[in-house]
C-alpha cells in the first residue's frame, strides 16, 4: 500500500516537473521567437530608411541639376527678350507682340521651375505631414486664400506615407485655388477614420463651364493616391467652385 502510494507521488511530483520545464521551455522559445521578430523588423526599418535617404538625396539632385541648367537658360532668354524689348521702345519701334510673349512665356516659366524645384526640396524633408497644416494654411492666408480647417475623429497611428500625402493633396489644391480661383472662401476638411484618412478642399470660386483639363498637379495628386490604394475625386462643384476629395487606406505602406 505505502508501495503504490509513494509510486503515485513520484509520477505526480514528476508530472510536476515535466509541466515546470515544459512551461519554462515555452516561456524561453516564445521570448526567442519575439527576439527574431524585433531583429527582423528592425533590419526592415533600417531598409525603408536607406530607401527613404537615397530617394531624398536623388530629389536634390535633380533639384540641383534642373537648378543649374533650366533656371540659367531661362533667365538667359528672358534678359535677352527684355533687352531687345527696351531697345525697340527706345527707338520708338513699335515691341512685336511674339517678343512681350517671349518675355512673358519665360516669367512664367521661371516661376513653375522654382516652383517645382521648391516641392522637390521640400519632399526631402520627411517631418512633412498634417501636423504642419497650420502652418501651411498660414502661408496660404498670407497668399490671399480664404481658408478654414475642419477636423473630424481622432488622430491615431498614420503611417508616414499617408500623412505625407494627405499634407501634399492638401498643398496642391491650395496653390490650385490661389492660381485659378484667386482670393474665394476656401474649406478643408480632415477626417480620421477607423480605418482610412480623408482629405477634402473645397472652394466657392465661379461655376466652371465644363471640365477642366488636368493639368501636372492633379495629375500628381492621382498618381500618389493611386500609389498608396486610396481614391481622388477632382471635379467642379454643381454651386461652383472645385472640389477634391481623396480617400487613403491607414493599411498603406509606408
Amino acid at each position: 500500500m505505502r508501495t503504490d502510494r509513494g509510486w503515485r507521488r513520484f509520477y505526480a511530483t514528476g508530472w510536476l516537473v515535466s509541466a515546470a520545464a515544459t512551461a519554462v521551455a515555452l516561456r524561453l522559445w516564445q521570448s526567442r521567437v519575439r527576439e527574431i521578430e524585433a531583429r527582423a523588423e528592425e533590419a526592415v526599418r533600417s531598409r525603408e530608411e536607406v530607401a527613404r535617404r537615397r530617394a531624398v538625396e536623388e530629389r536634390l539632385r535633380i533639384a540641383r541639376e534642373l537648378h543649374d541648367s533650366l533656371t540659367h537658360s531661362i533667365s538667359v532668354i528672358k534678359v535677352q527678350a527684355g533687352v531687345a524689348a527696351h531697345l525697340a521702345e527706345k527707338r520708338g519701334e513699335e515691341v512685336p507682340a511674339s517678343l512681350r510673349a517671349i518675355v512673358e512665356a519665360s516669367a512664367d516659366a521661371t516661376r513653375e521651375l522654382r516652383s517645382t524645384l521648391s516641392a522637390l526640396r521640400e519632399q526631402a524633408d520627411t517631418g512633412s505631414g498634417l501636423a504642419q497644416l497650420p502652418q501651411l494654411l498660414d502661408r496660404a492666408r498670407a497668399g490671399g486664400v480664404e481658408v478654414t480647417l475642419n477636423r473630424t475623429g481622432t488622430r491615431g497611428d498614420i503611417p508616414a506615407s499617408v500623412d505625407l500625402a494627405a499634407y501634399r493633396i492638401v498643398q496642391e489644391a491650395l496653390t490650385n485655388v490661389r492660381r485659378h480661383a484667386g482670393s474665394v472662401p476656401t474649406t478643408v476638411c480632415v477626417s480620421y477614420l477607423p480605418r482610412s484618412l480623408t482629405v477634402r478642399v473645397e472652394n466657392d470660386g465661379p461655376r466652371l463651364a465644363g471640365s477642366p483639363v488636368p493639368g501636372l498637379g492633379l495629375i500628381g495628386m492621382r498618381e500618389r493616391v493611386t500609389a498608396l490604394g486610396g481614391h481622388l475625386r477632382a471635379e467642379p462643384r454643381e454651386t461652383g467652385g472645385f472640389s477634391v476629395l481623396a480617400e487613403l487606406p491607414l493599411d498603406a505602406v509606408s
